[in-house]
């Protein structure tokens, strides 16, 4: 994997899906959406419009399934964050006021 990285556009690439990996999943799903939409309805007579009206609801069903995936991710987040601050190894924070 280390190889990939030193790679000049895969590298970029897997930094990328590193930095923003629910962008990178709602765009690789979107992909596939898109491809299944195409070859099922490849004998199907749509007119433009149609056709980029299935496109665009399959995008934002995409995006509506990440999202609603990443909230699991995000109440485990919160779990750890509790569960280190009742030991001990993670300190409270004091909500910032603006009083300084």
């Amino acid at each position: 994997m280390e190889r990939l990285k030193d790679m000049p556009v895969i590298g970029q690439l897997i930094k990328l899906l590193d930095k923003y990996p629910r962008l990178s999943a709602w765009i690789v799903l979107s992909v596939g959406m898109i491809g299944l939409l195409i070859y099922e309805a490849r004998d199907v007579d749509l007119s433009v419009t149609n056709w980029l009206a299935l496109i665009v609801a399959s995008v934002l069903v995409a995006g509506l399934c990440i999202w609603i995936i990443s909230w699991e991710d995000e109440e485990e987040v919160a779990e750890a964050i509790a569960k280190k601050r009742a030991t001990g190894e993670m300190p409270a924070v004091k909500p910032n006021n603006g009083d300084n």
